[in-house]
């Protein structure tokens, strides 16, 4: 849906020749008409959980076709996630992903650049979750903390369910199961979403190189207290 979005509400602007029988109320309803379309499929009364990294860039423009609409952004510091990605690469040394434009990049340093970049996998998705935890509609936000998922699932997924205001579901966190498999090889990232089973957090050093450490060890913006007038929740 993200890409789906993204495509067709250029469309509707005024880089469109027919942008003059264009009105806010059309606007609306092709957009909404959309989502409706490819959840054709799901019931009225069911929650959709619809997962795309670019939604808090487009927080306003969905709370205004969905007003009840929320964000739940997983959150992690940077240089944890770098460090995933790095050991993912050394998983996969023969095959170049998608996330370097299929380029076969040297070094760690140059992929971090590429993942670092305005346009990158990892900066593009900060910088939007940063302009949404700090804009006018923060209130749909809700960050949830890989410590807090990790190290107590279950107040975790409470507190997410009364943020949804949505009745608990029992989750089993020993038993996790996802098969994203066809996808990660199609990404060029064999492993990119494979899970433990058990929920649970596990300490590790980072394999990256200090300098890179200490470059992004204080991206957890989410942590300072003085959020200064951010309404978004955090777990």
């Amino acid at each position: 849906m993200g890409p789906l979005f993204s495509t067709i509400q250029p469309m509707l602007s005024a880089r469109s020749e027919y942008h003059v029988f264009m009105t806010d109320v059309k606007r609306n309803a092709i957009l909404r008409s959309i989502f409706s379309s490819y959840y054709e499929d799901v019931h009225s009364d069911k929650v959709v959980f619809d997962t795309n990294r670019t939604w808090c860039g487009k927080v306003g423009a969905i709370g205004e076709l969905f007003p009840k609409a929320r964000i739940i952004c997983c959150v992690r510091s940077l240089v944890w996630i770098y460090d995933s990605i790095e050991r993912l690469i050394a998983k996969n040394p023969l095959e170049p992903s998608r996330m370097f434009n299929y380029e076969a990049t040297s070094n760690v340093f140059a992929r971090v650049n590429i993942l670092n970049s305005s346009s990158g996998l990892v900066r593009a998705s900060y910088n939007c979750l940063k302009d949404a935890y700090y804009g006018p509609h923060s209130e749909k936000l809700l960050l949830v903390t890989y410590e807090s998922l990790t190290m107590k699932p279950a107040d975790t997924m409470a507190a997410i369910y009364n943020f949804l205001e949505e009745s608990p579901y029992v989750h089993d966190f020993e038993n996790v199961e996802l098969d994203l498999e066809e996808f990660d090889i199609r990404f060029g990232t064999r492993g990119l979403h494979t899970l433990k089973r058990k929920v649970e957090f596990v300490a590790r050093d980072p394999i990256l190189p200090p300098e890179l450490v200490m470059e992004h060890e204080k991206s957890a913006f989410w942590k300072n207290r003085d959020a200064r007038g951010s309404r978004a929740q955090v777990i």
